[in-house]
Order: structure tokens, then C-alpha cells, then sequence
């Protein structure tokens, strides 16, 4: 389990550590939404969203972080604590 309010930070560090093909799941403390950003190359990530809205979205390192903040905002406005996996 993690703080929302450093969430943002935590993910995009974490998946700029993580080798090829490997992912991590950011899920809501019910379980019903998440995030799994995944590194596809060395420098382009994979971010499915599955929760109010679904969708997936591509983006470089550098984009990474402002991508995150607004999913967090969109998919767990009011979460205080998320559950953050490596799949």
C-alpha cells in the first residue's frame, strides 16, 4: 500500500527501473480500477487505464510523470491509499 500523494513520483520511478516487457499495477483499495504502466522500449512506456474510462496511452520518459498526475486525478479522486504491483 501507498500514499496517493506520492503516488505519482513512486510510479514513474519505479517504471523507469523496470526492464523490458515488465509492468507494474497501480489498483484502487477495492481492486475495481488501475493503471499498468509498462515499459515497451528503452525510453516509451505503456500506460493502460481500466477503471471510469478505458483507454491506452503511450508516452516517453519525459511525459511520463504529467501523464500519470492526470490519470491519478481522473481514476482515484478520492483514494488515500493505493496498491501498487509488479506483474
Amino acid at each position: 500500500m501507498i500514499d496517493r500523494a506520492r503516488a505519482e513520483i513512486l510510479v514513474s520511478d519505479r517504471a523507469r527501473k523496470l526492464p523490458l516487457g515488465h509492468s507494474l499495477r497501480v489498483e484502487s483499495y477495492k481492486r475495481d480500477r488501475f493503471l499498468q504502466v509498462g515499459r515497451k522500449e528503452i525510453d516509451t512506456f505503456q500506460v493502460v487505464q481500466y477503471g471510469f474510462d478505458r483507454a491506452e496511452h503511450v508516452s516517453d520518459a519525459a511525459g511520463l510523470k504529467k501523464l500519470l498526475k492526470a490519470l491519478f486525478k481522473r481514476e482515484f479522486p478520492r483514494s488515500t491509499k493505493l496498491r501498487l504491483t509488479a506483474t
